[in-house]
């Protein structure tokens, strides 16, 4: 039993002062809030005007003082609302929602009837144009071919490559020089519309 009383006191000794310290502080607190709407507390500190300098007459103030603004909760909620009005967008008249509607579909039925617009494959052989920089241009390759068969244009799908060389080339002994060959670029298939 004497080990219990101990251990009791040496565990009251120990919590004690931190609950009182609590308490002491909770004790503070309650003295140090401010009201909302009124100036904070001057803790015994005068300002130059509390302390009865003599003042000339007072000037008349022109127009009638400003209330102070209220930095409650309520205050600021209000502020919050206020600023997520200019946040979000206006809304629209129902008439100005169904032209809208209108446009968007318009444009959706557009864009299926393109993909909707049967296309082919076809095969064949048409030649690839040599762009500016040196590259072959397959698309008008495409575009003759898919004109051949009767369609509008073409996609190429299919490429081929040959090279054609001057007949010195096919002379005996002689050696072959840069200029005496190139490759040239064909479209072999291509998908039309």
């Amino acid at each position: 039993m004497p080990d219990r009383i101990g251990y009791l006191f040496k565990l009251s000794g120990t919590r004690t002062p931190t609950a009182c310290l609590a308490l002491s502080m909770l004790a503070l607190a309650t003295d140090a809030g401010w009201p909302q709407g009124g100036p904070p507390p001057s803790f015994g500190v005068q300002s130059p005007a509390q302390q009865g300098v003599p003042q000339g007459p007072a000037p008349q103030p022109i127009e009638p003082p400003q209330q102070p603004e209220n930095p409650g909760l309520i205050n600021e909620i209000g502020k919050l609302f206020e600023k997520s009005k200019s946040m979000l967008p206006s809304l629209k008249s129902p008439s100005e929602a169904m032209d809208d509607l209108n446009a968007r579909a318009k444009d959706a039925g557009e864009s299926l009837s393109n993909m909707a617009r049967p296309s082919m494959m076809v095969t064949g052989r048409a030649a690839c144009l040599v762009s500016a920089n040196g590259a072959p241009d397959c698309k008008a390759g495409a575009d003759r071919l898919c004109q051949s068969k009767g369609y509008k244009e073409g996609k190429s799908l299919d490429t081929d490559a040959a090279e054609k060389c001057s007949p010195k080339v096919f002379i005996p002994g002689r050696k072959r020089e840069p200029g005496d060959c190139k490759t040239e670029n064909y479209v072999t298939r291509a998908l039309c519309q």
